[in-house]
C-alpha cells in the first residue's frame, strides 16, 4: 500500500467542474497508460495498492485532470477526495496506517487553495 508522493501540481480554477470519470480517461490518454497504469498515471491519484500497481482498480482518490496537456489538480477533485476521507461519500477502504498520510497529502492542496481540510477544522 502506498500514498503517492506530493507532486505540487498546478491548480485549476476553483470553479472548474469535476467529472472524475472523464478526468480518468484524459489522464490515461495523457499518461500513455491505456493498457496498464504507469508512474505518470499514478501521479494523478493520492493512493494506490503497490502490490497491485499494474491494475487500474488499485488506484484511489483521483484529484487531477489534464488541462492544456498538463496534469493539474482540480480543487473540486481535491474536495471530493477530502469528502471521501471524511466518510461523507461512503468512504474508501484504505489501510489504517495510510489514512493520516493521505489526509496530509490532501491538506497540502487545501492549503494551496487557501482553504482548510475538513478534518483540520
Amino acid at each position: 500500500m502506498a500514498v503517492t508522493a506530493f507532486q505540487d501540481l498546478p491548480l485549476a480554477d476553483r470553479d472548474r467542474e469535476w467529472d472524475g470519470d472523464a478526468a480518468e480517461k484524459r489522464v490515461r490518454r495523457w499518461a500513455g497508460a491505456q493498457d496498464e497504469p504507469n508512474e505518470k498515471y499514478r501521479d494523478a491519484h493520492v493512493w494506490y495498492d503497490a502490490d497491485k500497481k499494474d491494475n487500474f482498480t488499485a488506484y484511489k482518490l483521483l484529484i487531477a485532470d489534464v488541462i492544456g496537456d498538463q496534469l493539474t489538480a482540480v480543487p473540486r477533485g481535491v474536495m471530493a477526495a477530502g469528502a471521501v476521507m471524511q466518510g461523507s461519500r461512503g468512504g474508501v477502504d484504505l489501510p489504517e496506517d495510510d489514512i493520516d498520510r493521505v489526509k496530509s497529502h490532501l491538506a497540502k492542496y487545501y492549503r494551496k487553495m487557501d482553504d482548510t481540510a475538513p478534518w483540520e477544522d
